[in-house]
């Protein structure tokens, strides 16, 4: 292999891993994903149901991270964050904690997965959220 071919080789490396590194660092309270759901109504259902669990109107998107503990002031912590997901952490003082993440398939259709404490009491839930129309 010549030299010039062999720094060829090596700037190609680099660059590679830095692009790499720069698609996989996200800011630790990145919760830009939800800032992309389309506001409105949305109906949530459990995974694979038919039968409406209960419905939302989105206007704040943050709420969707804590859903058992909604109304509460809880401090949250971004603990992953990608393209099309985002997982958070909650403690809710006196009320409880969870772990939530929302898979986004599209600006009118995700997927939440949720689990915690609430009222001394454990939960675990997914559903499947849907934009229905305007609030």
């Amino acid at each position: 292999m010549t030299l010039k071919r062999a720094q060829y080789c090596l700037a190609g490396t680099i660059l590679l891993s830095l692009t790499s590194a720069a698609i996989a660092f996200t800011p630790a309270n990145d919760l830009s994903l939800l800032n992309t759901l389309e506001r409105g109504q949305w109906s949530l259902r459990a995974a694979g149901a038919e039968a409406l669990l209960t419905k939302i109107c989105l206007g704040n998107p943050d709420v969707l991270t804590q859903i058992q503990h909604s109304g509460a002031a809880c401090e949250r912590y971004v603990v992953r964050s990608t393209v099309n997901s985002v997982t958070v952490s909650y403690t809710c003082k006196g009320q409880g904690q969870g772990l939530t993440t929302i898979r986004k398939e599209s600006n009118r259709i995700i997927h939440i997965q949720s689990q915690g404490i609430r009222n001394n009491a454990p939960f675990s839930f997914s559903v499947e959220g849907r934009r229905t129309g305007p609030c």
